[in-house]
């Protein structure tokens, strides 16, 4: 299949300024985007508790939000997750992870006696079975473990705990329970986010329509999802690296920049489109961003490699116009592969659900713009480097080719 006819060119080097303009445009709205609206960080960036919910009976999404919302939790997002066995199955985020604040924290350790760094509890207040003299708390909040000096007294230990406003044990036999009876050593399980948030929905929609238990919790800590937004920023940084250095080596200096800023340009974009649609950026995301990182310098490397060629095989031609004779040589084939894999993942964005669709979306965006980089950004970026920083080389090594071939005409005739 042909789109364009053998032996038909293209002068798009004409009009590279044009784009290279409009490209710049672009990445200024999405450097702007950054800081309005700002970009929105889904719960493996921000932290977060996950839970994954089979409802009983038919429950809309908006019924959710807002039993979700009445329990006390703000904004929090719901995902229907296409299920033929269960239609009614739904994802819940929410950004609160922690079950306790800094506030209930202290009333905690205050309740369970823990002296102070310089000074002591009076005996009479805290008899030595209730008296901790270690309280530790789990990543989530849902966990404390403290020790005592002698036996524990497990009914104390949870009057002192149910006591304190906004702290709840979680049903069960075993709370709190002695796990080292040698060290004294206790622990209480309390209610997580994600407890709390099928009791919201099961007060709010009913018990008939809300199982016992979710299908799935997790959730991650702010101080996780630092280290994996830092780990994402790294990997993308990192593979840029790598590919900027195999094509200085695989071809010429002269090729790294443009593939290089034609990378740059790619991702900014599609991170930016992410912005102003208000999608999460989440680790799929990520795995979107470092497929479209390998998409696109693919469709570089292969523009490069006919540029490189054509370079050999027409020395009497300039620079500029070996480009458009290459570019419009490989036209037919860029839009053939770009839009065949575009027409599936245009099915993932119009049928695909919650994550899916965007990593989709991502894709989408990050193809189109790295087809069309490949032509207007990374190949004039080459010539303008080989013509500003190389020209003199360029146009001697032209000018002699231009001699060989008319003392050679000259012979013949």
């Amino acid at each position: 299949m042909e789109l364009i006819k053998p032996g038909r060119q293209f002068d798009f080097m004409s009009k590279r300024w044009l784009f290279i303009g409009l490209s710049a445009v672009l990445l200024i709205l999405s450097i702007i985007s950054f800081i309005v609206p700002g970009p929105t960080l889904g719960t493996d960036f921000k932290g977060g508790t996950e839970i994954e919910v089979a409802f009983r009976a038919p429950v809309s999404s908006a019924e959710v939000r807002e039993a979700v919302t009445k329990a006390g939790f703000d904004s929090p997002d719901v995902v229907s997750v296409a299920d033929q066995a269960n239609p009614n199955r739904y994802l819940i985020r929410v950004h609160e992870v922690s079950t306790l604040s800094e506030q209930q924290k202290a009333a905690v350790r205050d309740r369970m006696c823990l002296p102070p760094e310089n000074g002591s509890v009076p005996e009479d207040r805290c008899p030595p079975a209730v008296r901790a003299t270690e309280v530790k708390f789990s990543p989530g909040g849902d966990k404390i473990s403290t020790r005592y000096d002698t036996a524990p007294d497990l009914e104390g230990i949870k009057k002192q705990i149910e006591g304190i406003e906004g702290v709840e044990l979680r049903a069960g036999a075993n709370n709190p329970l002695i796990v080292s009876e040698r060290d004294h050593k206790v622990e209480l399980h309390l209610k997580s986010k994600g407890d709390q948030l099928m009791d919201g929905l099961r007060e709010h929609l009913g018990a008939d329509k809300v199982p016992e238990q979710a299908l799935r919790v997790e959730w991650i800590g702010p101080k996780a999802g630092a280290q994996l937004r830092d780990a994402a920023i790294k990997s993308v940084a990192i593979t840029i690296f790598f590919i900027m250095a195999y094509i200085a080596f695989r071809f010429d200096i002269r090729f790294a920049p443009g593939g290089i800023v034609a990378l740059v340009h790619d991702v900014g974009i599609a991170l930016g489109a992410m912005v102003i649609t208000q999608r999460e950026i989440t680790l799929s995301t990520v795995a979107a961003l470092l497929t479209i990182v390998g998409y696109s310098i693919t469709d570089t490397v292969v523009v490069y490699d006919r540029i490189r060629e054509n370079l050999g095989k027409h020395r009497d031609m300039s620079f500029a116009a070996v480009i458009n004779f290459s570019l419009s040589e490989m036209l037919g084939r860029t839009i053939l592969v770009s839009l065949t894999t575009l027409l599936s993942l245009v099915m993932f964005l119009f049928y695909g659900t919650g994550v899916i669709k965007d990593f989709a979306f991502t894709l989408v965006v990050g193809i189109a713009v790295g087809t069309y980089s490949s032509i207007y950004v990374a190949a004039p970026l080459t010539e303008w480097i080989d013509r500003r920083f190389f020209g003199a080389n360029g146009s001697k090594r032209r000018k002699v080719s231009r001699v060989r071939t008319q003392k050679r005409a000259d012979a013949v005739v």
